[in-house]
């Protein structure tokens, strides 16, 4: 292919996305597959001549949508949403033109310069202080780890990266049982252990479900006393299972009076803070030295996009930047090159679709969005709340609520025969020991209608069950 046939097939690209989203609702939200079916459809050797694009793209358009879980369906309810407006997708296209490799201000000057907007304005919209800068990383996975490892380096003054964990005091991280997995990843793989990540309970009666203070400085001193090395806090606003948020101001002050480093997880729930009345659920995040969020979670930035927030980038810039001779910029002052804030060396063109997305959208049209969406999850709860068999067994925070029906095995049965249905797509946690179904509101596309639709198809399966 030339560039003369990509602009002819990007064009047929186009118009194959056009109709595909504009058929998304006749789709079933989940196929209904057996694992290895689709690579039987496709098997064969590696091809050793050149095939027409033509048979390569509708062998695309008649085997690969039916095999995929479609995460832009307006009825998608499950996980949390990875959304992508129209907006977002013609940006990564521009950005996928030019196919930049943004790991240096010498190899992207705009990439890295935009960068630094969109994270300034993103740091406006979401109300945090001007002392906070950052970096944009592919997920919250690689954002939560580059701050656990920071904790590790600030308490070992630094010297882990050079001599490494052996011989090495006992660190501990402490996080409360609602933070996501990356969590215990960024403890397994940053050498500080999964056996040092100490999950602190939860405050009773509370229904954020927060982490206790009270027991977290009660861990912070056990573990002192018995001569461990305290690193840091993970505090979560908007848990992955339930919603859960920390109290993030308490639970930061106990971390101070311990000179533990913090970081808050806000994943999903950061986007939402756009809405100025929904900050009370992070009160104290300015405290902070580590934030994420994912604008491609629920603001419409494609997928992958995730903020890291930062008070103070220089620890680290120390723990996680690497400067060799052949990265350097000759020829000029001291200039910030983002791969040195994370993981990955080569980095993707993330900040233009965003700078797409906030200029086309605004944060007026995206505050709506949200808003809405938790007004809808609301009037969702109520309705299923009013089924015969079903209980709602934790209330919404935000646009996410959990529910029940009849006992476990009921309820795994009906989540199954939902999914296989097909109209729409929901998943399932623990808490407090029961088996609930989740839903979250939060896909780009998705009506009062499409909500509603949730308790009229639990209530006709359940009783066809």
């Amino acid at each position: 292919m030339d560039h003369d046939e990509l602009n002819h097939w990007s064009k047929r690209a186009a118009d194959w996305a056009r109709d595909y989203h504009a058929t998304l609702r006749e789709r079933p939200v989940r196929p209904d597959i057996e694992p290895g079916a689709f690579r039987a459809r496709i098997e064969g050797p590696v091809p050793e001549e050149p095939e027409p694009i033509e048979a390569i793209f509708d062998d695309f358009a008649r085997l690969v949508p039916d095999a995929m879980t479609h995460w832009q369906h307006p009825r998608f309810f499950a996980y949390f949403p990875a959304n992508a407006a129209p907006v977002s997708m013609l940006a990564e296209q521009l950005a996928n033109a030019m196919a930049s490799q943004a790991m240096l201000w010498q190899t992207a000057p705009a990439a890295n310069e935009m960068e630094a907007l969109v994270i300034d304005w993103m740091r406006d919209g979401l109300g945090l202080p001007e002392t906070f800068t950052g970096t944009i990383h592919d997920s919250a996975t690689t954002a939560t780890f580059s701050a656990v490892t920071t904790m590790r380096e600030k308490a070992l003054g630094f010297q882990g990266i050079g001599e490494g964990l052996s011989g090495a005091p006992r660190l501990r991280i402490y996080a409360s049982a609602q933070t996501h997995s990356s969590v215990d990843k960024a403890v397994r793989l940053s050498g500080i252990g999964q056996n040092n990540l100490v999950k602190i309970p939860g405050k009773a009666d509370d229904p954020l479900f927060s982490m206790d203070p009270a027991a977290l400085d009660a861990a912070i001193r056990a573990d002192i006393e018995a001569g461990f090395r305290p690193a840091g806090v993970v505090l979560a606003t908007g848990g992955t299972s339930i919603g859960a948020c920390d109290d993030v101001a308490a639970c930061i002050a106990v971390a101070k009076a311990h000179g533990l480093p913090t970081h808050v997880d806000a994943a999903w729930a950061g986007s939402a803070m756009i809405c100025p009345e929904f900050r009370d659920l992070w009160a104290g995040v300015e405290e902070a030295d580590s934030v994420v969020f994912n604008p491609h979670k629920w603001l419409g930035a494609q997928f992958d996009c995730s903020i890291q927030f930062l008070r103070d980038p220089g620890p680290q810039i120390q723990s996680m930047g690497l400067r060799p001779d052949y990265l350097q910029t000759p020829g000029t002052d001291e200039i910030v090159n983002y791969n040195e804030w994370t993981l990955p060396l080569g980095r993707r063109f993330r900040a233009l679709k965003l700078w797409f997305l906030l200029r086309s959208e605004g944060l007026a049209g995206l505050r709506a969005r949200i808003r809405n969406h938790v007004a809808w999850a609301r009037e969702a709860r109520d309705a299923i709340a009013g089924l015969d068999g079903f209980e709602i067994v934790t209330e919404p925070i935000l646009s996410l609520f959990t529910f029940r029906y009849r006992d476990d095995a009921a309820t795994a049965q009906l989540l199954e025969a939902v999914n296989r249905d097909g109209r729409i797509y929901l998943t399932q946690t623990s808490h407090d020991g029961a088996y609930v179904i989740r839903m979250q509101v939060g896909q780009f596309d998705v009506t009062r209608d499409d909500v509603m639709m949730v308790p009229d198809v639990l209530e006709e399966i359940a009783k066809a069950s």
